[in-house]
C-alpha cells in the first residue's frame, strides 16, 4: 500500500532569497534547469535503461540490426497478391514475381488482421483508420480537429529500445504530399493518413519527402569534403554546458541542504552522461563509412513539373539504404503513399487515380488497373531489397540478411475496405533469426503479434504487450 507524504514545503522562506520554483543555473547566455528537488532523478531512469539498451539492435555476430516499416496504400488485389500453395515451395504471385531475386529472404504472411480499423461505430473512414491503426494496434479517435489521439507505432516503440547507439533514433520517409491539418477521410483528420510513425497518440512524426533534405540532414550539407570539415569543427568546439555555469552551481550549492547537494550532483551528473552519450553518437558519424558523393537534386520532375514516381521512389529507398549502410540509425518507416492515396500512374499506362480504381466494383478493366499498380509497388520493393542483399555487413553477410522488413497495408482487400487477411510480407532474416522463402498462414490474428516478435529481437521480452496483440506470432 502506498504512503501518502506531505507535500514539501516551497513556500519563498523555506526555499530561501535565491531560490525558487522557476531556479536555473545561467551563464554566457547557458540555462540550465533545476530537477525538481522531490521527484525521482533523471540519473536512476538512465541508469536502468542502459543495460537494455547496451545490447539492442545488434545480431549474434555483432552487426547492427536493421527494422523498417514499409507502408503501401488501398490494399490489393487479392487474386493477384496471394500465392497459390503454402509452404517453402510456394510460386511468387503475379503482384510479387518482382521479388524473384529475393525469394528466400521473404516470407508471405496470410491471416494477420488489423481488428482496430474496422468501422464499428464510427462509420466510414477506413482508410484513415487503416494507416492510422496499422503500426500502433490501437483505435484512432474520430474527429477532424486538433483533438486527433492514435497510439505510439511500433517502430517508435523499437527506437526506445535502441536508444542513442545511432546519431538517429529512426527515419520517416514519404513519397507523399504531407497534410497535418484539417479533414481528409470522412471526418478523420488527415493527420491520420499522412503519418506513419507516432511517437505517442498525440505525436506523429511527420516523414520526410524531399530526398536531398533527408540527405543533408543525415550526412550535412555541402560536397564530401565540406561535409567531413564541418563535422570535425563541430567536434572541435564541443564543451560542457556545465563548463559554462560552474560559478552559478557553486553559488545555489552554499544554499542547499545536504540532501539536496546530493540530489544536485546527481542531476547534473545525469547531464553530462546524456551529453557524453549525445557525444559519442556523434563522434561515431566520423568513424562510419560516409557517401563519397553529393546530395540529391531533390524531387525528380519533368520540365514540365511532373514527378518521375519510378526514380523518386527510388531515390528515397536509396537514402533508407545508405541510411542503414552507414549505421545512420537502425530503424525507418517509409510510407510511400497515404492510404487513400489518388496519385495517377500515367508513367506505368494507368491513367487513373489509385483510390478511384481500388473500389472497383469488380469490374475486370479496373482490377487489371490495381494489379498493374500493385506490381509496380512491388517493383520498387525489389529494387531496395535486391540493393540491401547485394550490400555487405560488417559481419560478411547481407544488409538484407542483418535486417527485418515489413511490406504491407491495413487495407486487406481495398475494394471492400477489408482489415482482415492483411497483404503483408516480412523480409529479411534478423541475423539468422527468421526462416524466409515461405508462406505461412497465421489463421487470424493481429498483425500486432508480428511487430511484437520483431520488438523481440531488437531487445528480448522488454516488451510484454503491444497495442492489440494477443501474444507473439509463432513460426516466423
Amino acid at each position: 500500500m502506498n504512503a501518502t507524504l506531505p507535500p514539501p514545503d516551497r513556500s519563498p522562506a523555506r526555499l530561501g532569497p535565491h531560490l525558487d520554483r522557476r531556479r536555473f543555473l545561467r551563464n554566457m547566455g547557458i540555462a540550465l534547469a533545476l530537477p525538481a528537488m522531490e521527484s525521482l532523478l533523471p540519473r536512476r531512469l538512465l541508469a536502468a535503461a542502459a543495460p537494455a539498451a547496451a545490447l539492442a539492435a545488434t545480431t549474434a555476430t555483432g552487426a547492427p540490426l536493421r527494422t523498417a516499416f514499409i507502408y503501401f496504400p488501398n490494399g490489393a488485389v487479392p487474386d493477384a497478391w496471394w500465392p497459390a500453395q503454402e509452404g517453402k515451395g510456394f510460386e511468387l504471385s503475379r503482384t510479387l514475381a518482382p521479388l524473384a531475386k529475393v525469394k528466400d529472404k521473404i516470407q508471405v504472411f496470410g491471416g494477420l488482421d488489423d481488428i482496430s480499423a474496422t468501422a464499428g461505430a464510427d462509420g466510414g473512414g477506413d482508410h484513415a483508420r487503416a494507416q492510422g491503426t496499422f503500426l500502433t494496434g490501437v483505435r484512432i479517435k474520430k474527429t477532424n480537429g486538433a483533438d486527433f489521439h492514435a497510439g505510439t507505432s511500433a517502430d517508435q516503440v523499437i527506437a526506445r529500445q535502441i536508444g542513442l547507439l545511432t546519431p538517429f533514433r529512426s527515419l520517416e520517409l514519404s513519397c507523399d504530399i504531407i497534410l497535418n491539418t484539417g479533414g481528409c477521410d470522412t471526418d478523420y483528420a488527415c493527420v491520420y493518413q499522412h503519418n506513419l510513425a507516432w511517437a505517442s497518440p498525440t505525436v506523429p512524426l511527420t516523414p520526410e519527402v524531399n530526398p536531398r533534405l533527408l540527405f543533408e540532414r543525415l550526412f550535412g550539407a555541402g560536397a564530401p569534403k565540406d561535409r567531413a570539415e564541418n563535422l570535425r569543427a563541430r567536434q572541435a568546439q564541443q564543451r560542457s554546458i556545465l563548463d559554462f555555469i560552474q560559478t552559478d552551481t557553486r553559488n545555489l550549492t552554499s544554499d542547499l541542504s545536504g540532501r539536496d547537494r546530493l540530489k544536485l550532483d546527481e542531476y547534473l551528473t545525469s547531464v553530462r552522461d546524456i551529453e557524453q552519450r549525445i557525444q559519442a553518437a556523434e563522434q561515431s558519424r566520423s568513424s562510419r563509412a560516409q557517401p563519397q558523393f553529393d546530395a540529391p537534386d531533390g524531387v525528380p520532375k519533368r520540365e514540365d513539373g511532373t514527378i518521375l514516381y519510378t526514380e523518386y521512389f527510388r531515390l528515397m529507398f536509396d537514402m533508407m539504404h545508405l541510411s542503414f549502410q552507414t549505421d545512420s540509425t537502425r530503424v525507418a518507416s517509409f510510407m510511400m503513399n497515404g492510404d487513400g492515396s489518388n496519385i495517377n500512374f500515367s508513367h506505368i499506362g494507368v491513367n487513373d487515380g489509385h483510390h478511384n480504381l481500388s473500389h472497383h466494383g469488380n469490374k475486370p478493366d479496373w482490377m487489371e488497373k490495381v494489379r498493374v499498380i500493385d506490381h509496380w509497388y512491388a517493383q520498387q520493393l525489389a529494387y531496395f531489397l535486391e540493393k540491401m542483399d547485394a550490400t555487405q555487413d560488417i559481419d560478411g553477410h547481407s544488409l538484407l540478411h542483418n535486417s527485418q522488413i515489413v511490406y504491407g497495408c491495413g487495407n486487406g482487400d481495398g475494394n471492400r475496405h477489408a482489415h482482415t487477411n492483411l497483404p503483408v510480407l516480412l523480409a529479411g532474416n534478423a541475423g539468422g533469426t527468421l526462416n524466409g522463402g515461405r508462406f505461412v498462414q497465421h489463421g487470424g490474428v493481429p498483425v500486432s503479434n508480428l511487430f511484437l516478435s520483431m520488438m523481440d529481437r531488437v531487445a528480448p521480452n522488454n516488451i510484454a504487450r503491444f497495442g492489440d496483440s494477443t501474444g507473439r506470432l509463432a513460426n516466423v
